[in-house]
């Protein structure tokens, strides 16, 4: 190894999860001997891409309480910040069609408030939802954030304590007394504990370690375009319309297009979960879209402009498929928006959509990892459970259940495996 410099610990990672769990080391921690270690600009990779969005409705009370911490922690930090990061509380707004819902609310028992309102009420009290939605289920802790914003006073405080930021790229890692890790770009650094929150890249790190991880990536795809027409009330909460679905074509469009059969997908049931919500709040034009159906793993790339899984379709996809919930979009059909950003970024995830917090294997070795599409909403939770396994201090009850010991226990894997949803949205 070539010179190095020491640290206490080195985060390995600087999306919002990394940054997040070096913030309560050094803040509620007092540790001042950090490293954040990425080849990147901070949060430039796969927070770049996030929805911002926050809900604490999850299909298991694990993660419920998982991301009722992390909104307790982002209401603290929206107070003692003169809400910086523009907090919002819209809720979440679920909807179908379906005849029952005796499933969904099933699911959404360990929520305290949840509104459900069915039949002609949806149309008096969700007026943008199509006619033919008869249930929607209002989460009403759920909203939005800036998670950049967040991220970036949450830098500024790490500076402030001491932390430093090493730009280059982990190659190495050597393990002895203490780590030491080969950085490109950068001298070495050896430290006593390492945390890997490399989001697409943590299977990586871990087998630098000799490890595996349980985790694959998903690129998933979104759009924010001008809404020129006034189509989205600014007020609207994020809402998601729950159904698969089969895409709106003409008979002369689907023929053709099931004669392809790279195209033939397009014509077939798809799964549910296309979204919608304003941008740039009440004097704001812009929307967001979001449809996670894509469930084919990949490597991640370097360039994510280059994903084989970036379609150049899928703006017009999801414009039609939130049609379809969402009437008042129809015209972007067929007369799209003039301006638009069409943009994606991975889920890194486990077959149950969990994430892994705690120790690896390697002794002083902990993950922040396979936050899926909910690493804003959660990195807060994350780090600080994260950072509380790294100092020895108490843990919830919930907190072994999201590091690799669940893999043990053979009744929750097993409920988890049968469960009707993962929470993907």
């Amino acid at each position: 190894m070539s010179k190095s410099r020491r640290y206490e610990i080195a985060v390995i990672g600087a999306g919002i999860a990394g940054i997040a769990t070096a913030w309560y080391l050094a803040a509620r921690h007092g540790k001042r001997s950090l490293a954040l270690i990425d080849s990147r600009q901070p949060m430039s990779y796969t927070s770049a891409q996030s929805g911002d969005n926050y809900r604490n409705w999850w299909p298991h009370p694990v993660m419920s309480a998982f991301t009722n911490d992390s909104i307790d922690e982002l209401d603290r930090l929206a107070h003692d910040t003169d809400n910086l990061f523009r907090m919002t509380r819209g809720g979440y707004v679920l909807a179908t069609r379906r005849n029952s819902i005796d499933d969904l609310e099933s699911a959404l028992q360990n929520d305290t408030d949840v509104d459900i309102v069915s039949g002609g009420d949806v149309r008096n009290s969700f007026p943008w939802l199509a006619n033919d939605i008869r249930h929607v289920m209002r989460v009403r802790r759920g909203g939005s954030i800036d998670g950049h914003q967040l991220g970036t006073w949450m830098l500024e405080q790490l500076r402030a304590r001491g932390a430093k930021r090493i730009r280059g790229a982990v190659h190495d890692i050597e393990k002895g007394d203490r780590f030491n890790l080969a950085i490109n770009g950068a001298d070495d650094v050896a430290a006593d504990v390492i945390v890997n929150a490399a989001g697409p890249f943590a299977h990586r790190i871990a087998a630098m370690l000799g490890e595996t991880l349980p985790v694959t990536n998903l690129f998933q795809q979104k759009v924010a375009f001008e809404d020129t027409r006034g189509a989205i009330m600014r007020d609207m909460p994020f809402t998601i319309d729950l159904d698969d679905k089969t895409l709106d074509w003409t008979d002369e469009e689907r023929e053709l297009l099931a004669e392809d059969p790279d195209t033939r997908w397009l014509t077939e049931p798809m799964p549910g979960g296309t979204h919608c919500r304003p941008e740039g709040g009440a004097h704001g034009k812009w929307v967001k879209l979001g449809w996670a159906y894509n469930d084919a793993t990949s490597e991640p790339r370097e360039d994510l402009a280059n994903e084989p899984f970036s379609d150049p379709q899928f703006p017009e996809i999801v414009m039609r498929g939130a049609a379809r919930f969402i009437p008042a979009l129809r015209p972007y059909v067929d007369n799209p928006p003039a301006r638009y950003s069409h943009y994606g970024g991975y889920y890194t995830m486990t077959a149950e959509n969990w994430p892994l917090i705690g120790p690896m294997r390697t002794r002083n070795a902990y993950m922040v990892a396979a936050l899926s599409g909910f690493g804003s909403m959660a990195a807060c939770a994350a780090g600080k459970l994260c950072a509380g396994w790294i100092v020895g201090a108490e843990r919830p009850a919930w907190s072994d259940a999201l590091g690799a010991a669940r893999y043990a226990d053979d009744r929750l894997m097993q409920e988890l495996a049968e469960a009707p949803s993962k929470g993907i949205l």
